[in-house]
């Protein structure tokens, strides 16, 4: 069937594709344009952004190569320091060490002369007695004393010269712990405080070149223990001292109970042919009590009692016993007196009890007490002793007895205060034929 065609919707199509084709550049142009300046703007920030992050990263890793470097010399630096801490760690313990260590002591060198018989003048010893302290820590202290002599000998017969003997002792060796402020433990080798002479008088500390009587009746030293310390009486500085100790004792040198065969310095564990084994059945038992009381500046008075006693023969049937009383008294800086009381007794079997006894008292004034401005005389003190000694049995062993007294004036002149000269003139009168007339005695002591 054919259909009718109509013009005019055909004229309206084609003006339709006309004008389309007419609008269709001009719309195409108009969106490309500000497309193409916005993507060419974000592209060009884009770019700039990209540059900055380049440059921003480029600095990170100059910075991070830089931390680098820094974390390197941080690093060198800190095992420098460590060596150099590990360095001053060694140095400080060495220095420690050092720091708790002291060695104090005295050395002296003796000039005698006695008058009697047909001995000459001479230079009778030479002593240096250094004493090793080590402080462990706030509790424990070692300290250790030795004894180097060179000495010359007589022979109390003809008075001649019998050569010289060089002996090399300890004088102690022991440990002491700080228990608490009252008490301290002792073991060792330790001086015995059987008076005050051992502990603070002997070498250096004595103002007269020799010892007074009595002290070769006791043993100055022993292998044991020993408990000490000291007690505040109220707040005025009076106190009780106090000292307990066991210690091996005196014993016999060979064996025998006679009186010639008591040995002081006891024994410590060896018999002479080497074995093990005491010369004696049972260690001896002692101590010290005393009281101090000061009432101003450098016055005090000490009064202290002590003893020991103890088998002192291998067969365990005799007893060694002393009993010590002594006294000090200080009236000021410039005057002080002390003494001993020394009564000691033991059995035998050739003497039965033999008794030693012996007393001393010893005064000394400083010049400078005069209050004299004279140099030489303020370095000056004077000194005095007298003391008096029953040996029980004179050095023959025949059952007499040895009594013995002496005069001692001298002086002390103090070249420092460490550095002393020291002279005095002995009178003495025995009827020990062993015993020297008068004797005349200069030494030269050092203290450090």
């Amino acid at each position: 069937m054919k259909k009718n065609f109509n013009p005019r919707i055909l004229g309206a199509a084609a003006a339709s594709c006309v004008l389309g084709l007419a609008m269709t550049p001009h719309t195409f142009a108009v969106v490309s344009d500000e497309d193409f300046s916005a993507l060419k703007s974000l592209v060009q920030q884009m770019n700039q952004e990209v540059s900055e992050l380049k440059k921003t990263h480029d600095q990170d890793q100059q910075q991070i190569q830089k931390l680098k470097q820094q974390v390197g010399d941080t690093q060198t630096v800190a095992n420098s320091a460590a060596q150099k801490a590990d360095s001053l760690a060694s140095a400080s313990q060495v220095r420690n060490a050092l720091h708790n260590f002291t060695m104090v002591g005295d050395a002296e060198i003796q000039y005698a002369k006695n008058f009697g018989g047909n001995t000459h003048g001479g230079f009778m010893l030479a002593d240096f007695a250094p004493i090793f302290l080590y402080q462990a820590n706030e509790k424990i202290l070692f300290e250790a004393g030795f004894d180097m002599m060179l000495q010359n000998g007589t022979d109390a017969g003809s008075g001649h010269h019998s050569g010289s003997s060089t002996s090399i002792g300890i004088s102690f060796a022991q440990l002491d712990y700080l228990m608490n402020d009252y008490m301290t433990f002792v073991g060792g080798y330790m001086l015995l405080p059987l008076g005050t002479y051992s502990e603070r008088s002997a070498g250096f500390l004595n103002k007269i070149p020799d010892s007074p009587y009595g002290r070769d009746f006791l043993p100055g030293a022993g292998a044991g223990v020993q408990l000490r310390g000291a007690i505040p009486i109220g707040n005025s500085g009076q106190h009780i001292t106090y000292a307990f100790y066991g210690a091996n004792g005196p014993s016999s040198a060979d064996g025998l109970n006679v009186a010639k065969s008591l040995d002081l310095g006891g024994n410590v564990g060896l018999n002479s042919d080497g074995s093990s084994g005491n010369l004696h059945s049972t260690p001896s038992g002692g101590g010290r009590l005393g009281w101090f009381f000061p009432w101003g500046a450098h016055k005090d008075l000490e009064i202290g009692v002590s003893g020991q006693t103890g088998v002192w023969d291998d067969a365990g049937s005799h007893y060694w016993t002393a009993g010590v009383l002594d006294a000090a008294l200080h009236l000021g800086s410039n005057f002080e007196v002390k003494g001993e009381y020394i009564n000691s007794w033991y059995g035998t079997t050739d003497l039965g009890t033999v008794h030693p006894w012996a007393v001393w008292a010893q005064a000394g004034y400083k010049l400078a007490g005069l209050n004299l401005d004279l140099p030489v005389i303020n370095d000056i003190e004077l000194v005095a002793r007298y003391d008096k000694m029953n040996a029980g049995w004179d050095s023959a062993g025949i059952g007499a007895n040895a009594r013995t007294q002496r005069y001692t004036l001298g002086y002390v002149y103090y070249l420092t205060n460490t550095l002393l000269f020291e002279g005095d003139y002995e009178w003495l009168h025995s009827n020990d034929p062993a015993q020297p007339a008068n004797m005349l005695v200069f030494q030269i002591s050092y203290g450090f």
